[in-house]
C-alpha cells in the first residue's frame, strides 16, 4: 500500500500531527508550510529527507499532496479548508472550523462540490472513555439520552497566559470563551449520535480571575450553554472556562440510568442504573478503567491521552476506505454555530438562536453573508465586540 502524502501547515500543534500520522504507518509527511521558517525546526524530526518547506500557502498546496491538516491560528481555517477542498485534497481541521457563520456555509458548499472528505480533528470525542460510552449507548441499555454534561476548563496562571497569548492582537487575547466549546460538545454528540439544533448562552465575568494585560479586552472567564438537540435532549456545555480547577468531564443522563466520567480519573467510567431496570447480569453501580482496544502503545505516546493519535488514524483511514468522517462539515459546522450564535445569546440576555441544518442549502443560504466576527479580517477590521463591555461600540 502506497502511503498517503500529507501536508501540514502550521508547525508548533502541526508536529503533533505529524508524529501522529509517522506512527499509523500509513502516511507521511511530504511538506510543511509555516509563514515563519524560523519554525521549521519545530517538525523536522518528524519528516523525512524529502519533505519540502513552504512559506507560501499556495505553493505548498499545490506541491503534491493527498490531504493537509490544518494548525495555523484558531479563527484563520475556514479559508485553507475551501481551497484545499477546491483542489480535490482532503482536509483535517485541527480547531474550529469556522468563526463566521458565512465561513460555515462556505465550507460546506465546497465539501460538497469535493471529491475529498473534510473532517474536523477533535481529538476529546477519542478518548477512551468516550469511546467506551458511545458503545454502551449503543447498547440501548440506558435508553434514550434526556440530559447531557460537558465541561472543558482549562485555567492558566498569568505567566502561562502571556506564553500562549504572545500579543494583545493575539486570536486568544480576542476569543469569547464560548467559541471554544468542541472539547465540551463533540464528545456529546459523538456519544448519543445527535446535532444541536439551537442554543442559549451565558457569559460570565470575574475580576478574580483577570488575566488580560493593559490595553486587552476584559473577556468573560466561562460560557454556559444549553444546546437543544435534535433528538430531544438538552445538552449544557461549557467554552473554554477558566475557573479552578482544570479538568473536562461528560455526563450522559438517559430514563434508564446514566454514565459519566470520573472528575479527576479521565479514564475511569462510572455507570449507574435505576434500580427497577438493570439490565440482566449487571451491576446497579460501577466504575471501571477504560483502555484503548487497539494501538494502545501508539496511543500513548501521543498527546491529549492518546486522542492527537486515534483522531489521525480516523482521517487516514477515512480517506483509505472512503469513509464519511462522523465529524463531517455538516456536524463540524454545526458546532462552530453554537459558539458564534451562543456568543450572540449572550450579548442578548440569553435569548436563543437557532442553528440551521448546513446540509440543507435553503436553510443555510440565510447566512451566506453574516460575516460578523469578534476577530480581524484580513484589512484587520473588526465588526462584532468580543466582550459585553465593548458591545455599545456595535451595532448589535
Amino acid at each position: 500500500m502506497d502511503k498517503l502524502k500529507i501536508g501540514i501547515f502550521g508547525t508548533r500543534r502541526g508536529a503533533d500531527f505529524a508524529h501522529a500520522a509517522e506512527l499509523t504507518g500509513k502516511a507521511y509527511v511530504s511538506a510543511v508550510c509555516d509563514f515563519e521558517e524560523k519554525h521549521f525546526d519545530n517538525i523536522r524530526k518528524f519528516c523525512s529527507e524529502e519533505t519540502q518547506y513552504f512559506s507560501d500557502f499556495d505553493e505548498f498546496i499545490d506541491s503534491g499532496m493527498d490531504a493537509v491538516v490544518l494548525t495555523n491560528y484558531f479563527n484563520q481555517h475556514a479559508k485553507y479548508a475551501v481551497k484545499a477542498l477546491e483542489k480535490g485534497i482532503h482536509v483535517l481541521s485541527e480547531t474550529l472550523p469556522a468563526v463566521t457563520m458565512a465561513e460555515c456555509v462556505d465550507i460546506c458548499r465546497a465539501a460538497e462540490k469535493s471529491k475529498a472528505i473534510y473532517m474536523l480533528a477533535e481529538n476529546y470525542a477519542y478518548f477512551s472513555t468516550v469511546e467506551k460510552m458511545t458503545e454502551l449507548y449503543k447498547g440501548k441499555t440506558l435508553g434514550g439520552a434526556i440530559y447531557a454534561e460537558g465541561e472543558y476548563v482549562h485555567p492558566m496562571s498569568y505567566e502561562e497566559y502571556v506564553h500562549y497569548t504572545p500579543t494583545s492582537d493575539h486570536w486568544r487575547a480576542l476569543m469569547p470563551s464560548g467559541y471554544y466549546m468542541t472539547h465540551s460538545l463533540a464528545p456529546l454528540m459523538k456519544i448519543i449520535d445527535d446535532v444541536p439544533v439551537a442554543v442559549n448562552a451565558v457569559s460570565i465575568y470575574s475580576d478574580d480571575l483577570r488575566q488580560e494585560r493593559d490595553g486587552e479586552p476584559v473577556k468573560d472567564v466561562a460560557s454556559i450553554m444549553l444546546c437543544s438537540m435534535k433528538g430531544g435532549s438538552v445538552a449544557r456545555v461549557t467554552g473554554w472556562a477558566k475557573f479552578g480547577g482544570h479538568g473536562n468531564w461528560y455526563r450522559i443522563a438517559c430514563a434508564k440510568g446514566s454514565m459519566e466520567t470520573v472528575r479527576g480519573d479521565q479514564d475511569s467510567l462510572r455507570l449507574l442504573y435505576n434500580k427497577w431496570e438493570m439490565p440482566e447480569g449487571a451491576e446497579q453501580e460501577s466504575v471501571e478503567k477504560i483502555e484503548f482496544t487497539h494501538d494502545r502503545e501508539k496511543g500513548e505516546q501521543c498527546g491529549h491521552a492518546g486522542g492527537d493519535y486515534y483522531v489521525t488514524l480516523d482521517f487516514i483511514d477515512c480517506i483509505l476506505e472512503g469513509r464519511e468522517p462522523y465529524f463531517n462539515a455538516y456536524r463540524s459546522c454545526a458546532m462552530s454555530a453554537v459558539g458564534i450564535l451562543g456568543w450572540r445569546s449572550s450579548l442578548h440576555n440569553g435569548e436563543q438562536y437557532k442553528i440551521p441544518d448546513f446540509s440543507n442549502e435553503e436553510e443555510r443560504k440565510a447566512y451566506e453573508n453574516d460575516n460578523l466576527s469578534p476577530f480581524p479580517d484580513e484589512n484587520g477590521n473588526i465588526n462584532y465586540p468580543c466582550t459585553k463591555y465593548e458591545a455599545d461600540k456595535f451595532d448589535i
